[in-house]
C-alpha cells in the first residue's frame, strides 16, 4: 500500500489552553494512523500472530497551521523506506486541501519472545520481495541530525 488516509476530527479533549489541538495529540494520532496503515495493508494480523510489535525509535514533527475545535482533517501515512533495522514513515496532516503538519517516524519491530525483527524478516512474513526505495535527502538530513544529537548526549 502506498498511502493510507485516516480521517479525524478535533474534539474538545484534544485542545490545549490556546484552544487548538495540543501538540502531543498529533503524536498520539500518528500512532493510531500507523495501526490503521498496518490493518489496511493486511499486515496487522500476521504481525500479531508472530508476537511482533512496533516501537518508535525517534520522531519529529513540523507544524504549519493549527487545527481548530471540531475541524475535520486527514492523516496520510506512507512508508518512505527501510534499512537493516528501521522503517521510516511520513505522516501528513491535511485539512481542506492544506498541509497542516508533517511528522517523520523511525520505527522498528520487536518480538515478544525477545529481540529485534528486521524489516527484511517483516517483508518475508508478509510475502513481499521488494527493495527499499532510495532515501530522500530530507530523510538523510533528519537521520544525520538525530544521530549527532544522540552522540552529544552519549547515547
Amino acid at each position: 500500500m502506498s498511502e493510507c488516509a485516516t480521517p479525524f476530527r478535533v474534539w474538545p479533549t484534544d485542545l490545549d489552553v490556546l484552544m487548538h489541538m495540543n501538540n502531543g495529540i498529533y503524536l498520539s494520532l500518528q500512532d493510531l494512523a500507523r495501526v490503521d496503515y498496518m490493518i489496511r495493508a493486511g499486515a496487522a494480523k500476521i504481525i500479531s500472530e508472530k508476537g511482533w510489535y512496533p516501537v518508535v525509535a525517534s520522531e519529529m514533527i513540523r507544524f504549519r497551521r493549527s487545527l481548530q475545535p471540531f475541524q475535520k482533517f486527514e492523516l496520510r501515512t506512507r512508508l518512505i523506506s527501510w534499512d537493516d533495522r528501521y522503517l521510516y514513515l511520513e505522516h501528513k496532516f491535511t485539512s481542506r486541501g492544506e498541509l497542516i503538519a508533517v511528522g517523520m517516524i523511525r520505527a522498528r519491530f520487536l518480538s515478544k519472545a525477545g529481540g529485534l525483527v528486521s524489516p527484511q524478516d517483516l517483508l518475508k512474513a508478509l510475502d513481499l520481495s521488494i527493495e527499499p526505495p532510495k532515501f530522500p535527502e530530507h530523510l538523510k538530513s533528519w537521520l544525520s541530525a538525530d544521530q549527532e544529537h544522540s552522540k552529544s548526549l552519549g547515547l
